[in-house]
């Protein structure tokens, strides 16, 4: 089996091939000496799960674990967004969450990510500290401990909970339920089989905006498909949508963490549009401000932003890990990604698709603007920005020659445009005068090259993708 390795955010894994019920132990007892070394473990565990094959049972196994160890758990009494089982962290003032969940990822996988007292993704000093304690469990320096779920429960060890009420008093707080409630919307949202399934409906469903949720039923084998919010993946909201019966298209990824957007016309509007809209959205529609904190993939309409409402712009490597610790630094209003994941001041310095979700409809209907005309009306502020993305497939022993060539290259343009400055620090990014840029990453666990384009025109994209193909010479 391989080892547990912690990547961009938490550990993820084939089911039965290497996630099995023995490594989420030994994930679990390494979790367990940490909080007990850092003095963290009188403070108990939030312990939530999504809706992937045999969750509940993973969670059950890591309750038992921490148990015997001596921590305090908070079992979620049910399947639940993970934002919701991170928020529990703050009110029941917790050490942290363990939270049994693969994301985004194929249905095959499952995953264990680990979030620390304050709620947002484990800092790499933290995934440092617990990979070290994994390693001593996987060594056999360290056994793994076990308390039986009845036994624990008997002994006050392990209490369930149900997280949702403080969850939607906190959704509440930030956004006018009401005012959505009341709002007339028509909303086509595909839970796409996952944890945010029912979440809409409660929230802003029974008045006249009315709700049609897609997909909610647990199916772990999601339609076959990975259960993350991009085109490929959302042909019944995009056939909702155009139909031309709803005023908006949300959905949410597989343990909810992650908003995706079809606009009225069935278009999926790019995750980078998204940022952008949620950032207008708090800028102008509410009249906030602060920072904004973004990733070095998603969109450079955050500058053109913080220039027109003279905010800085924060940018971080790719991962909640940099995003959230920068966020809290900086006191910023919102940090996103590419990706989809969105956090937002006032909640925790984490991703949170409902939260993302609720704030698009607002926008809608605080500036009265259909999504088509919102991006109108953004570009109409900041130029016209165009993304895409495409992911290389490689031979793995052709890892080190297309890294090494992507150190040492150094084109003069680029689609026909000068390139102005070159930016290693997470990948290879290229600036270009027309302010285009293209970025090119590798997958840290695949033989998988990511390209990226956001650029001043559509018919740019296939271009300039192509030449960051031949660039690495795949």
């Amino acid at each position: 089996m391989g080892r547990i390795v912690f990547g961009t955010d938490g550990w993820r894994a084939v089911i039965a091939e290497d996630y099995t019920f023995e490594n989420v132990r030994i994930c679990t007892q390494g979790v367990a000496d940490y909080l007990t070394q850092t003095g963290r473990a009188p403070n108990g565990l939030v312990v939530g799960y999504d809706k992937r094959f045999a969750s509940e049972n993973f969670a059950a196994s890591t309750a038992e674990v921490l148990a015997a160890n001596g921590v305090k758990v908070y079992l979620c009494d049910h399947a639940c967004p993970i934002p919701a089982a991170t928020y529990a962290i703050l009110g029941r003032h917790a050490a942290g969450a363990a939270v049994i969940t693969a994301s985004h990822n194929p249905w095959t996988d499952n995953g264990f990510k680990y979030k620390p007292e304050y709620a947002g993704s484990a800092s790499p000093e933290v995934v440092a500290q617990l990979e070290a304690r994994i390693r001593e469990v996987e060594d056999g320096k360290v056994s793994v401990k076990r308390m039986a779920l009845d036994q624990a429960i008997q002994k006050e060890m392990v209490d369930y909970f149900d997280p949702d009420p403080a969850y939607m008093d906190q959704m509440a707080r930030l956004v006018d339920l009401q005012r959505i409630k009341d709002g007339g919307l028509r909303v086509a949202f595909d839970a796409m089989h996952g944890a945010g399934a029912g979440y809409m409906s409660r929230l802003v469903g029974g008045g006249r905006t009315q709700i049609h949720e897609l997909r909610p039923e647990r199916n772990p084998w999601f339609d076959g498909k990975a259960p993350e919010p991009i085109p490929r993946n959302l042909q019944p909201l995009l056939d909702a949508m155009s139909t031309g019966n709803y005023d908006i298209g949300l959905t949410t990824d597989g343990d909810a963490d992650r908003v995706g957007m079809v606009d009225e016309k069935g278009r999926f509007v790019t995750q980078l549009q998204v940022y952008a809209l949620l950032a207008l959205y708090l800028l102008e529609a509410r009249g906030e401000r602060g920072p904004l904190v973004k990733s070095i993939t998603t969109t450079s309409m955050a500058y053109r932003l913080g220039e027109l409402y003279n905010v800085p712009v924060y940018e971080t490597s790719v991962g909640f890990k940099y995003l959230g610790p920068k966020m809290q630094e900086t006191n910023a209003i919102m940090a996103g990604e590419e990706s989809g994941g969105f956090a937002f001041h006032g909640h925790i310095p984490e991703r949170d698709g409902i939260l993302a979700s609720l704030y698009l409809m607002d926008l809608v209907l605080r500036l009265g603007k259909k999504p088509s005309e919102l991006i109108d009306y953004l570009y109409s502020k900041v130029g016209g920005h165009y993304y895409d993305r495409i992911d290389v497939h490689f031979p793995a022993e052709r890892r080190t020659e297309i890294v090494n060539r992507m150190e040492t290259v150094r084109p003069d343009q680029i689609a026909g445009s000068p390139v102005k400055e070159i930016d290693r620090k997470d990948g290879v990014r290229f600036f270009l005068q027309d302010g285009s840029w293209l970025l090119i990453r590798f997958s840290g666990t695949e033989p998988i090259m990511r390209v990226y384009t956001e650029t001043t025109s559509p018919d740019r994209i296939p271009v300039i993708l192509q030449e960051g193909r031949e660039l690495a010479g795949v």
